[in-house]
């Protein structure tokens, strides 16, 4: 069975807490694979994650409890063909518009007849050719996520949510903010109504529906409107705000740090 299926059928009420993988690195994937997180996106829209990279971080992901969704750059069929290749189980698109653009994405993740994705025999999804009947078993072990980015594609939630194949909805908050004129304004009232009104809609037809809050007060306010797995900031996110705070801390008014010696005591136990 799909690990993300798998995990969201396992939640029942809860909600299973994730976040976004944006620095393109393996050791720092498999760190944030052992912080906690039930799930995490390993971003190549937004990164300069490539193929080989990515089959890095899948390998180091692996040895945690995470469960990693590939976010693809786009709606392609080649490139969605070889990250599945490399391993990838569940695929986040971005942009989807509309049922037509929901079912070209379920097809370019299935083997024929009931899509279009090539067949290659010596693949690291298959484990090199080593899983009996593998080209059998496939296409239902392939989950798929679509992203809803602008309110036409809210407009479209049901539509695109009746597509077969199609796993879970996903709501984009930064671009659905500057799709209705509200650049950067992701909490904004109108947004959050929306955002709301996209959960209620998915519940309604039993479609689980996620989206990414940049702090924990924002994600409660998700969790409340119904969304049924949410991410909080991204690695790059969390690690500045950590950077940002210390160096806060340590700096007086004037910019100089301050100084902390062993013997006045300041130093606390616990390592780096």
């Amino acid at each position: 069975m799909n690990p993300f299926r798998q995990l969201l059928n396992a939640a029942g009420s809860h909600a299973p807490l994730g976040t976004w993988v944006m620095s393109a690195s393996p050791i720092v994937v498999e760190a944030i694979g052992h912080a906690g997180f039930e799930w995490g996106v390993l971003d190549m829209e937004h990164t300069p994650l490539d193929l080989m990279t990515l089959v890095h971080m899948l390998q180091a992901v692996g040895n945690t409890k995470m469960v990693p969704v590939v976010r693809v750059p786009w709606n392609d069929t080649v490139t969605v063909k070889r990250v599945l290749d490399a391993g990838a189980h569940t695929l986040l698109f971005p942009f989807v518009q509309n049922a037509d653009e929901a079912r070209r994405a379920v097809a370019a993740t299935r083997y024929p007849p009931e899509g279009v994705r090539g067949m290659a025999g010596m693949s690291r999804s298959s484990k090199f050719g080593t899983v009996p009947d593998y080209f059998k078993a496939a296409n239902k072990n392939v989950g798929v996520i679509v992203q809803l980015e602008t309110p036409e594609a809210v407009a479209n939630l049901e539509a695109i949510a009746a597509v077969p194949g199609v796993d879970a909805i996903f709501l984009g908050p930064a671009d659905l903010s500057g799709a209705m004129g509200l650049v950067g304004q992701l909490t904004h009232p109108a947004v959050m109504t929306l955002m709301a009104d996209a959960a209620r809609r998915c519940r309604a037809i039993g479609m689980p529906v996620g989206t990414v809050g940049g702090t924990p007060e924002v994600v409660v306010q998700y969790r409340a409107a119904g969304y049924t797995f949410v991410a909080i900031a991204s690695d790059l996110g969390l690690l500045m705000r950590g950077a940002q705070a210390a160096v806060k801390a340590l700096t007086t008014p004037d910019g100089e740090t301050h100084v902390h010696t062993l013997a006045g005591g300041t130093q606390t136990p616990g390592g780096y």
